[in-house]
């Protein structure tokens, strides 16, 4: 159940058992539609393993959804695009090449997966690197879903939309946000080693990260980097939704995404290798990327 789409909140609370809605009529009364990146419906249908009594004896299962399979026709239904985040990053740089070589151009990355893709791309169009850090505000007892955010340079977001139908209180508003602010202000302390952050106001700012699903992170982070008063805002990624990528031309100035496969299904399965970027990492790709630029 993809609880970090709203329509879905009642559900997956009806599901797990958290809700005192009395029936399932009335946990779907709020739902609307699947976010349509999601796994369409036909190829879940599909590749529906039956039961084992209606398996024909040494019948082999089908492979899951976009699997290669050496020596079948199947294969090359879905090709990994990238070997890992760098690569991606090179790859998303040469659509923005257009950006390269200006002292206004800024590349925030993501943390943590965004910063090996921001790197290449920072180190391509000669410009200087840092991170825009953005965390979650999960509903109490439910943290998959966005009550909002906060972002780095102390900027709060709250989605009106979510707490509009919840009963949460200012007080839970604020213990959330107070747990989520000092996180975000350990992992900025933790990975500019000291260095002060970027001065953003009338700078292009190109916002970097691994890929977008949903994008509530990336978009999060828009409107919480609109209030630094940047003077362009560009969302780049190397892999995205088509719904997501399309949507943020309209939340951004510009959006690029190299590219948007159809099925999606998620950002991880176009990445040969997608290991989990540590903070080391990014420390240390940030101080490369200070040091390139003459920041350091």
């Amino acid at each position: 159940m993809e609880g970090d789409w709203p329509d879905c909140y009642n559900i997956n609370r009806f599901v797990k058992g958290y809700s005192r809605t009395p029936d399932a009529e009335e946990a779907l009364r709020t739902f609307r539609r699947w976010p349509t990146w999601m796994w369409a419906n036909e190829v879940v249908h599909d590749r529906h393993t039956p039961p084992a009594s209606e398996e024909k004896q040494g019948e082999e299962r089908p492979p899951p959804p976009g699997t290669d399979v050496p020596g079948s026709p199947q294969r090359g239904r879905r090709t990994m695009l990238f070997r890992d985040r760098s690569d991606a990053g090179r790859q998303l740089a040469s659509k923005l090449m257009r950006y390269a070589n200006r002292d206004d151009v800024v590349v925030l990355a993501l943390p943590r997966g965004g910063v090996p893709v921001g790197y290449e791309v920072a180190q391509a169009l000669h410009a200087p690197l840092d991170v825009f850090v953005v965390r979650k505000l999960g509903v109490p007892g439910h943290e998959e879903l966005a009550m909002g955010a906060i972002a780095s340079g102390g900027v709060r977001i709250l989605n009106e939309s979510v707490l509009s139908q919840l009963p949460i209180s200012e007080e839970e508003i604020e213990k959330a946000s107070a747990r989520a602010d000092e996180e975000l202000r350990r992992r900025e302390l933790a990975y500019r080693d000291g260095r002060p952050p970027l001065d953003l106001e009338g700078k292009i700012v190109i916002l970097v990260d691994d890929g977008l699903a949903t994008g509530s992170t990336m978009r999060a982070a828009v409107e919480a980097l609109r209030r630094t008063k940047p003077g362009w805002i560009v969302v780049a990624v190397p892999v995205g939704a088509s719904e997501s990528c399309g949507e943020f031309k309209q939340v951004a100035d510009d959006a690029i995404c190299t590219t948007t496969p159809e099925p999606f299904y998620a950002v991880g399965l176009w990445y040969d290798d997608f290991t989990q970027t540590s903070d080391e990492e990014v420390r240390q790709l940030l101080a490369r990327g200070a040091m390139a630029s003459g920041v350091a």
